[in-house]
């Protein structure tokens, strides 16, 4: 699965640690107020080359938030991380 994709015709597949991927997932959190909503996890899964975006981001949503408050929070990241590498392929290591 390509980490990062900058043009559609090469795939790039990098493995990165845990904090790497949680340092990018974070970058992405448009408003700063420390979580990830539904709308800035599709826009980081787009980024990150995987089609359906959107519907991924709904079902990473459901997965990690384990308080059920609709973000991602400092907390939840790591159950994120897991489930992408679970579900999606990204190289972690």
């Amino acid at each position: 699965m390509p980490i990062w994709n900058p043009t559609p015709t090469k795939s790039v597949n990098v493995p990165l640690t845990e904090e790497q991927l949680k340092d990018l997932l974070k970058r992405y959190d448009k408003n700063g107020d420390g979580r990830l909503s539904r709308k800035e996890l599709r826009e980081a899964f787009r980024s990150l080359g995987l089609n359906f975006s959107g519907w991924r981001a709904w079902r990473a949503l459901r997965h990690a938030d384990e308080n059920g408050d609709g973000y991602i929070s400092e907390e939840e990241m790591e159950e994120l991380v897991k489930y992408a590498t679970k579900k999606w392929g990204f190289t972690v290591c």
